[in-house]
């Protein structure tokens, strides 16, 4: 794996786990039942961004290296995953 595929495939779980992770905790404005006027009551009052940054950068991390590790030996390849059969027959 080259290192501009290492980046893509961190960047890429990076922001899968931090998707994940931004309902996670939430208090919204109409949970606290202090609503801001001009505001949706779903609009978060407490969203704990920085703590949800530093352990999505961790989860992350260890999803790279499992994935990395995977992709490396070569444990899951391409034909494991072409059921199609679309794939040229290889020698």
């Amino acid at each position: 794996m080259s290192i501009t595929s290492a980046i893509v495939l961190y960047a890429v779980l990076w922001f899968m786990t931090f998707f994940i992770a931004l309902p996670i905790r939430l208090k919204t404005q109409g949970d606290m039942g202090e609503i801001v006027p001009g505001t949706h009551a779903g609009a978060p009052e407490h969203h704990y961004l920085k703590k949800k940054a530093v352990i999505t950068t961790v989860v992350a991390a260890a999803l790279w290296v499992l994935v990395a590790w995977v992709i490396s030996t070569g444990l899951i390849t391409l034909r494991d995953i072409d059921w199609m059969h679309r794939l040229p027959s290889g020698q």
